[in-house]
This record gives structure tokens, sequence and C-alpha cells, in this order.
């Protein structure tokens, strides 16, 4: 029988500050659980992404759109660049944009490609997704040279940086290829990948080996994506810790030093090139205990989430940080929020809740998830967005098929691939549950399937159903949001509703022994609320719970014929395709529900009281539209 909760079960756990080495995605199961028992000051280890299952609701319709488009592509195509680069035939048809045989970031994506189809079986179980990566593993093995060297363009591209000669960002391009093959390897099992990612990871260990500290630190000014992660992730994998040192090869003192020191020195630094350098220093720090590296990536990250965020919590402007810290104001334009730092920051910010159980980070984490990522592929066929233009009177511009294949491209197949991956952590006493997102999570090692029925955030409730053989004793930690509108309410199997007030960004804990088809309810009202410039008060957005809402100002401008893909929407200098003037808001008073009120549909809301109305809907719903995040609010 079920039965109902005592009050000593029931524990609200404050935000913890405390920090440990906690594994990552890329690891194995088995090798996750050998760290695990190496280290016991892991505070919260996530689930494998084989352990989660989406259950109908806005990501997984997300999450299916991109299975279709990683299907769709062709695998020839993709290998033609790596195929002639080898001395091998390929009579296919190339891709074109980052992928045209002349571009020299040609097979950056196939790498991510390869990570977004290891993703995507492992989240799914997909056995079509997975072959497809195989196959393409075992393509680019046929291309690997003698000395391990593997890349769609040949190796003098990368010999240029050693002569300081011009050349775009070839370790950046190697790097996409190398991680793709890990991933292949932990996630979906493929022995050949990662003897394909050893050799690449010796070729790279010959190549610095000569460089001098000096020069080494010259060509580190030029991008070179997460090479220092990916050889710690080698490391951790192979239990070889001489990749270690490869991997401090890639440590950019310029960027790194400072952060150490606890200096943000970020101001015109290039966000996308940095935040990889930030994650390989979070990695080695879960590896070593290395405390210096632990420091860096905690106040990086807590600089950027805290004082670099708009309020999607995408960051950057023309991809970098323009102004000092905490001027966001200035930064609005059309080339905002390029995707890939959100990415990025996604997968930082899993680090540090694994090191801290902090329920800051997941909020952080929940807000760039829904705001900042969901809404960047197109539900019609699939394609990604480079910018998300946070200045008003703009609109997003989607990448068109057959072209395009640019940075946040690739880094969008992988995000869209793993909706699951920070749903649920645990250690070895309870699960947290991070995320309001229709799942199931099964702990095989606990005999533990946790299911999370919900149509969150249509609806401001969640239900967790336990599943167990027999009665077993675990701890459900649910976060408590900063954003809650009153006092969460919690019943369990249907008895004493226990309201929680006062306490946002925290835990509550259900600590009890559970049996089979025991549940729980739990009610997290939203509300209207701003989020303020912290440069400008009077620079505004509205939210409502968790989610941006954005005002629909007008369809996008049309154009005639094929134009190819551009990244910003300011595409050239006609009148059709300048913003449209966005008039001032004349609030009555503070309080946003003087001037945003209700539409009559869940989650739909409109701007009254002004020279027209505007509907607001949540931003991540937004396509083929202009739209406005920020108002200007100034009081009658």
């Amino acid at each position: 029988m079920p039965k109902h909760p005592t009050r000593r079960e029931f524990v609200v756990t404050s935000t913890s500050t405390l920090a440990a080495i906690a594994a990552i995605p890329v690891l194995s199961p088995s090798l996750r659980r050998d760290l695990a028992r190496r280290d016991a000051a892991i505070i919260a280890r996530p689930f494998d992404l084989h352990q989660v299952r989406l259950l109908p609701g806005p990501f997984r319709d997300d999450l299916e759109v991109n299975r279709r488009y990683l299907m769709g592509l062709d695998p020839d195509r993709l290998l033609h660049s790596f195929r002639v680069t080898a001395g091998l035939p390929s009579t296919a048809e190339p891709y074109y944009g980052w992928e045209a045989p002349d571009n020299e970031l040609r097979g950056h994506f196939v790498g991510h490609y390869l990570s977004g189809c290891a993703l995507m079986a492992a989240q799914t179980g997909d056995d079509a997704v997975k072959a497809r990566g195989d196959l393409i593993v075992a393509e680019l093995a046929k291309c690997q040279q003698a000395d391990g060297y593997l890349s769609a363009f040949p190796s003098e591209l990368i010999d240029r940086l050693k002569a300081r000669r011009g050349v775009w960002a070839p370790f950046y391009t190697y790097h996409k290829i190398f991680a793709g093959m890990l991933d292949s390897y932990t996630l979906s099992s493929n022995a050949q990948a990662l003897d394909v990612a050893t050799k690449m990871a010796g070729w790279t260990r010959d190549w610095v080996q000569p460089v001098d500290d000096t020069q080494m630190q010259l060509i580190l000014r030029t991008e070179f994506g997460g090479m220092g992660e990916s050889l710690n992730n080698l490391a951790a994998i192979t239990s070889n810790m001489s990749w270690i040192d490869v991997s401090r090869r890639f440590d950019h003192e310029h960027i790194l030093t400072p952060l150490a020191e606890g200096r943000d020195e970020l101001t015109h630094v290039h966000a996308n090139t940095t935040i990889p350098k930030i994650i390989a220093a979070a990695r080695r720090y879960e590896i070593t205990g290395d405390q210096r590296s632990h420091d860096i990536a905690d106040y990086f990250w807590r600089e950027v989430t805290g004082k670099r965020c708009f309020v999607t919590g995408g960051t950057s402007s023309g991809e970098s940080w323009k102004n000092p810290v905490g001027q966001l104001a200035g930064e609005l334009a059309p080339d905002t929020e390029e995707s890939c730092p959100t990415y990025n920051m996604l997968k930082l910010t899993r680090h540090i809740f694994g090191w801290t159980a902090d329920a800051r980070a997941a909020d952080y984490y929940e807000r760039a998830l829904f705001n900042g990522m969901l809404g960047t592929q197109h539900p019609a066929d699939g394609e990604k967005i480079y910018y998300t233009p946070m200045a008003s009177g703009y609109w997003r511009m989607f990448g068109t098929p057959d072209h395009g294949f640019w940075c946040c491209h690739g880094t969008g197949v992988e995000s869209h691939s793993k909706f699951g991956d920070s749903i649920y952590f645990h250690d070895d006493d309870g699960i947290w549950v991070n995320q309001f997102i229709a799942s199931e999570v099964n702990w095989g090692e606990k005999g533990v399937r946790l299911v999370q029925e919900t149509a969150f955030p249509a609806k401001d409730t969640t239900r967790l159903i336990v599943h167990v053989a027999r009665p077993t004793q675990v701890a459900l930690r649910i976060r408590v949001p900063y954003w809650l509108g009153g006092g969460a309410s919690i019943t369990v199997n249907g008895g004493r509703n226990l309201t929680i007030a006062g306490l946002r960004s925290s835990y509550l804990t259900i600590d009890r022994a559970w049996h089979n088809g025991d549940h729980v309810d739990v009610a997290l009202p939203m509300k209207l609320h701003v989020h303020a410039m912290p440069d400008d008060p009077t620079l505004q957005a509205v939210m409502y719970g968790p989610l941006v809402l954005a005002g629909k100002l007008g369809p996008e401008p049309t154009r005639a014929g094929p134009t190819p893909p551009r990244m910003t929407p300011d595409f050239d200098g006609s009148p059709v395709t300048k913003p449209i003037t966005v008039a001032a808001i004349n609030a009555p008073s503070d309080d946003v529900t003087s001037w945003v009120k209700p539409a009559g549909k869940p989650l739909e809301f409109k701007i009254v009281g002004q020279e027209r109305e505007i509907a607001l809907v949540p931003f991540n719903r937004l396509f083929d539209a202009r739209y406005a995040v920020y108002w200007k609010v100034t009081r009658g």
C-alpha cells in the first residue's frame, strides 16, 4: 500500500557551495562508476544518456525534428572532402557553406555529425542512427594517414600556424573530428572510433612536441576549439595520464591566468573561442583535482552567467564580449547571442552542478535551455540558427538546405540530440530532479525507474512516479526554482498538501522508502516578472516563470528566388530588411502586470495601454516573424 510521508521525510536543501570531482558526459558508464568509487567527494553525477528517455512534449518534438534532419543528410556528400584529401575516389557532390571544398573549416561539421549521431542513438536507442554514425567512423578510418592525421584538408593548413601565416582555425576543425570519435566510442561503443581518436591524439602530440612554449602561446591565439578537453577525456577513457601533459600544451595563459587570479579581462574577447578553454580546465580538475583549474572554471562561470548573459541565458554580441562586465544594454544588436556559446555554457554548467549540487546552476541551465537553445532549430526542416538577435525589430534567420554548416549548425545537431542529459543527477542516496521535462530515468543499480509526467511549462505542475520491485530508500531532491510565483506545493500519494513558501533556488528533499507506484505531485506557480538590464533598469524583458516572452511585431521580410544563407538578418541595405522601430512602453506603475495582461490562452499574453496592442508569446515558439525581447519602459 502506498503510504503518506511523515514530516521527517521532507527536507529543504539550500544551495550548496561545496566543490568536488564529477563525472562528465563522454565517460562510459563503467568508467563513471570507477571514478565514483575512487573519489567519495563527488556530489552529483549525471545519469548516462542511455538511462534517460524523453516522453511526449516540446523537447521530444524538437529532438524528432533533428533526428529526421540527421538521417536526411547524405554520408557520401559529407565524406567527399575527406576522401579527396586522402587521395580516395569520390563522385559525390559536396555540401556547401562551411563544408565547401574550398572552405578552410571543411570537415568540422562531420565531427559534429558524429557526435550528434552518437548522442541521438544514446538518447533514443535508435539503431539506424547508431549505424549511420558507425558508417561514418569506418569511412573516415579509411581516410586516416599512417601518422594519425585525419582531416578534410591537408596538414599544411595546420603547419601554417607554426609559421604564423594566415589560416582560419585548423585545430578547431581537427578537434570536432577528434571529439566525434570519442563520442562514438563512449556513447556507441565503437572501438574503431577510439583507435582513430588515439591515433589523432598521437599526431597532435608529435606536432606540438617540438614547439616551444612561447611559440605555442602565439599559436593559441588562433581558435583551437576543445582540443584540451578532448585530450583530457582521452586520458580518462584510456587511464593514460600522458594525454594530460599534451592537453596542457593547449592552455592559453593569456585567457586563463587572469581568471585564475579572479580578474575579468574578457572584454573584447571572442566568446566561443574562450569557453572551450574553460571547459578543458573544468575537465582537468575533475580528473586530477588541480585546484587552479577549478578556480578558473568556477570564477568564469559566475562572471558570465551573472554579469555577461542576456535574459535568455545566451551571451556575446558580434561573437565577442564587447563591453566591460555588467554593461549589456549597449550590446543589443542583430548579431547577438551566437548559438555556440550557449551550447558550451550548458556544457560548463553541467560540470559546475556536478561539483556543487547548487540549484542556481540548475536554474541557469533551465533558462539557457528553454530560451537560448530551444527555438534555435526550425521545426519545419531542422535547419539551425547562428545568431539570435536581441535587438528589437529583427527576426531569426536559419540556414538553407545544402548550405550553411556553420559552427552553430554543428553544435546545434548535438544540442538537439541530448535534451535528456541534465534533467537528472544522482549520488549514492538519491536523485536530483533538476528540469521539469517529460521524461523517465532508469537507475538500474538502485532498481528504481522514475517517470516524470508533465506538460510543463504549459501547465505549472509535474508528477513524479516511482517504479520499484521492492520498497527502496531513495532521496528525491526536487528543485525549487528562482522564478517561483508563490509557494511550491507538494503532495505524496494524494495525501496532505505541503506548501513551501519563501524559498528559491533550493531543493525540497523527500527521503523515504518508496513503494511501487508511489507518486509525488508538485505545483510550481508561475507569474509575470521582468528581467532588467544590469546597467539600464528601464530596459526590460518580460518573463513568465522560466520563459522569456517575445512581442510579435509582424512577419519577417520575404526574399524572391534562392538566396544563400546569411548569419545575420541584416543581409543587405534595402529598407525591407531593416529593423522596424519599437515604441517605448508607457507603464502605469513598476508592476509588469500594469502593462502586460493574459491573452486568454496558455502562455499567451498581450501588451496593453499603448498605441497598439502587441501579442507576447514564449520566445522559443516564435518563428518566421519579427520580434522584440527587450522593451524601453518609462513611467507614465
